[in-house]
Protein backbone atom coordinates (compact mmCIF):
# COMPACT_ATOMS: atom_id res chain seq x y z
CA UNK A 1 0.00 0.00 0.00
CA UNK A 2 3.19 2.43 0.75
CA UNK A 3 3.35 2.79 -3.56
CA UNK A 4 -0.67 3.64 -3.62
CA UNK A 5 -1.37 5.37 -0.43
CA UNK A 6 -1.16 9.30 -0.84
CA UNK A 7 0.72 10.94 2.29
CA UNK A 8 -1.82 13.19 2.40
CA UNK A 9 -4.51 10.40 3.14
CA UNK A 10 -2.27 9.04 5.95
CA UNK A 11 -2.45 12.90 7.19
CA UNK A 12 -5.98 13.19 7.10
CA UNK A 13 -6.49 9.76 8.77
CA UNK A 14 -4.35 10.71 11.93
CA UNK A 15 -5.68 13.95 12.00
CA UNK A 16 -9.60 12.72 11.92
CA UNK A 17 -8.60 10.00 14.84
CA UNK A 18 -7.16 12.98 16.67
CA UNK A 19 -9.93 15.32 16.60
CA UNK A 20 -13.11 12.85 17.00
CA UNK A 21 -11.09 12.29 20.63
CA UNK A 22 -10.02 16.14 21.37
CA UNK A 23 -6.32 15.46 21.19
CA UNK A 24 -6.00 18.39 18.89
CA UNK A 25 -5.54 21.30 21.73
CA UNK A 26 -2.50 18.87 22.95
CA UNK A 27 -0.58 18.37 19.46
CA UNK A 28 1.34 21.91 19.69
CA UNK A 29 4.73 21.21 17.83
CA UNK A 30 6.63 21.15 20.60
CA UNK A 31 4.23 18.48 22.21
CA UNK A 32 4.48 16.31 19.39
CA UNK A 33 8.28 16.49 18.94
CA UNK A 34 8.55 15.67 22.64
CA UNK A 35 6.37 12.42 21.70
CA UNK A 36 8.11 11.74 18.89
CA UNK A 37 11.16 11.28 20.53
CA UNK A 38 9.12 8.65 23.00
CA UNK A 39 7.75 7.15 20.22
CA UNK A 40 11.71 6.71 18.47
CA UNK A 41 13.07 5.63 22.18
CA UNK A 42 10.09 2.51 21.95
CA UNK A 43 11.37 1.37 18.67
CA UNK A 44 14.82 1.80 19.65
CA UNK A 45 13.87 -0.31 22.51
CA UNK A 46 13.31 -3.35 20.40
CA UNK A 47 16.71 -3.57 18.52
CA UNK A 48 18.99 -2.26 21.95
CA UNK A 49 21.52 -4.88 22.31
CA UNK A 50 21.10 -7.46 19.66
CA UNK A 51 24.03 -7.67 17.58
CA UNK A 52 23.72 -6.60 13.48
CA UNK A 53 22.56 -9.93 12.52
CA UNK A 54 19.75 -9.92 15.48
CA UNK A 55 18.19 -6.84 14.34
CA UNK A 56 18.37 -8.11 10.92
CA UNK A 57 16.01 -11.35 11.89
CA UNK A 58 14.01 -9.20 14.27
CA UNK A 59 11.65 -8.83 10.87
CA UNK A 60 11.13 -12.67 10.29
CA UNK A 61 9.93 -13.55 13.57
CA UNK A 62 6.01 -12.26 13.88
CA UNK A 63 5.90 -11.21 17.25
CA UNK A 64 8.67 -8.84 16.93
CA UNK A 65 7.61 -7.31 13.82
CA UNK A 66 4.38 -6.79 14.89
CA UNK A 67 6.15 -4.93 17.50
CA UNK A 68 8.08 -2.97 15.30
CA UNK A 69 5.37 -2.24 12.90
CA UNK A 70 3.37 -0.84 15.80
CA UNK A 71 6.29 1.78 17.04
CA UNK A 72 6.75 2.49 13.22
CA UNK A 73 3.31 3.71 12.78
CA UNK A 74 3.54 5.33 15.94
CA UNK A 75 6.25 7.65 14.75
CA UNK A 76 5.35 8.02 11.04
CA UNK A 77 1.70 8.78 12.76
CA UNK A 78 3.23 11.80 15.04
CA UNK A 79 5.74 12.58 11.75
CA UNK A 80 2.19 13.34 9.79
CA UNK A 81 0.53 15.10 12.51
CA UNK A 82 3.62 17.77 12.98
CA UNK A 83 3.71 18.05 9.19
CA UNK A 84 0.13 19.17 9.87
CA UNK A 85 0.37 21.55 12.29
CA UNK A 86 3.74 23.05 11.08
CA UNK A 87 2.12 23.82 7.90
CA UNK A 88 5.28 22.00 6.35
CA UNK A 89 4.51 19.80 3.35
CA UNK A 90 5.91 16.45 4.34
CA UNK A 91 6.83 15.26 0.87
CA UNK A 92 8.53 18.73 -0.49
CA UNK A 93 10.33 19.01 2.61
CA UNK A 94 11.98 15.36 1.83
CA UNK A 95 12.76 16.41 -1.54
CA UNK A 96 14.52 19.25 -0.99
CA UNK A 97 16.57 17.26 1.62
CA UNK A 98 17.44 14.72 -0.87
CA UNK A 99 19.03 17.44 -3.08
CA UNK A 100 20.57 19.14 -0.20
CA UNK A 101 21.69 15.41 1.02
CA UNK A 102 23.21 14.51 -3.08
CA UNK A 103 25.37 17.71 -2.88
CA UNK A 104 26.51 17.38 0.46
CA UNK A 105 27.46 13.62 0.24
CA UNK A 106 28.22 12.76 -3.52
CA UNK A 107 28.60 9.69 -4.65
CA UNK A 108 32.27 8.60 -4.73
CA UNK A 109 34.28 8.49 -7.83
Amino acid sequence: MDATTPVESLKDGIRRFATVRGWEPYHTPKNLTMALASEVGELCDIFRWLTAEESVAVAANPATREAVADELADVANIVFLLSAHTGIDLSEAIAAKMTKNAIKYPPPI
